[in-house]
């Protein structure tokens, strides 16, 4: 099955994407991989790329976009940085997949147990790790119910998921402070903006659905 041309790109809604990373996060939880034809993708795609979702995630070696949602060549606009952070060279890249490549979603994902997490709940700065962690030190920050400084560590894996939520929170507002051209679109209902957290263990992936922005 030829999955990049089995539904037309075009008339996709921010809607239609999310509905389709969920089936596909689905078949990935129950095992039921879909099979691609990836010759003919990867001819069909060789000078034209379409991708119908971005995803910034984390550059965690467990958490590739592609397995976890099912998707083939072409189908996700991938932007992978530790902490699922959102730099200004990740939101350019976002504004590039949504304005120039026609992305109708864009998730901000992160996942339990992720490093770049953990070193930042411990204020880890060793050489250029430390760029990364300022720029998750407000989510740290931003947990208000853990106060305890014995409890506030990478050790807690409670206060080490809050954080978690807290930093796609976080991230989301940044590439909304950052990109008057995601803001437009959201506004003109061109693409939806969601975060969501994706569990290693269970190979779930859980949208905050109750903060869309579509």
């Amino acid at each position: 099955m030829n999955k990049y041309s089995s539904y037309d790109r075009d008339l996709m809604s921010p809607k239609d994407a999310l509905q389709v990373l969920v089936e596909g996060n689905t078949r990935f939880v129950n095992n039921d991989k879909r099979q691609y034809d990836v010759l003919i993708t990867r001819n069909e795609t060789k000078d034209k790329q379409q991708p119908f979702a971005s995803i910034l995630g984390c550059s965690d070696s467990r958490a590739s976009v592609e397995f976890i949602f099912d998707q083939n060549l072409g189908d996700l606009f991938s932007v992978r940085l530790a902490g699922n952070i959102a730099s200004k060279e990740a939101v350019g890249s976002l504004e590039f997949s949504t304005k120039h490549l026609g992305s109708k979603i864009i998730v901000v994902m992160g996942h339990t147990n992720c490093g770049a997490i953990k070193a930042a709940c411990d204020q880890y700065y060793e050489g250029n790790i430390g760029e990364i962690i300022r720029l998750i030190e407000p989510a740290v920050a931003a947990e208000k119910n853990i106060l305890s400084k014995k409890d506030r560590g990478s050790h807690n894996e409670i206060f080490v998921e809050k954080v978690c939520f807290h930093n796609i929170q976080y991230q989301i507002d940044q590439i909304l402070k950052q990109s008057s051209i995601i803001r437009d679109q959201l506004k003109e209902k061109k693409v939806a903006l969601i975060g969501a957290v994706y569990n290693l263990s269970t190979g779930i992936v859980e949208f905050d659905l109750d903060n869309v922005q579509m």
